[in-house]
């Protein structure tokens, strides 16, 4: 096992560490009321949200920014129901969530033994 083998094993990725950091120091830029937003939008995609690594807060911090240099009001990016908002925008990265990918492997799994089943096998 070579050195950046035995790093990836004992720390994690650094690659996504060093994302996550970044995007953590750009959501601490933002003006307070948009941080506050991606801070509520961060937490809940934490607990409820689809997976997708490091992508999914990359793209929700720079719609952020970008709304806040354009001083487009938060309700105007989320609308009325910030639920549903950032559910939608979590959709956008369900391909890369556990949950899909069990769902597949169990829908595959199930159609190899039906096909084996009818096959005789």
């Amino acid at each position: 096992m070579d050195i950046t083998e035995l790093t990836s094993k004992v720390i994690g990725d650094m690659g996504n560490k060093r994302r996550w950091r970044d995007y953590k120091a750009r959501t601490k830029r933002l003006p307070d009321s948009y941080r506050t937003a991606v801070e509520a939008f961060e937490r809940y995609l934490m607990h409820l949200g689809p997976g997708g690594g490091p992508a999914i807060f990359e793209d929700l911090i720079d719609l952020f920014e970008q709304s806040a240099a354009d001083s487009t009001p938060i309700r105007a990016v989320v609308g009325e129901d910030p639920v549903e908002f950032i559910e939608a925008f979590a959709r956008n990265y369900e391909e890369d969530s556990w949950k899909n990918r069990e769902r597949k492997r169990l829908a595959d799994t199930i159609g190899r033994a039906a096909e084996d089943q009818a096959t005789g096998s």
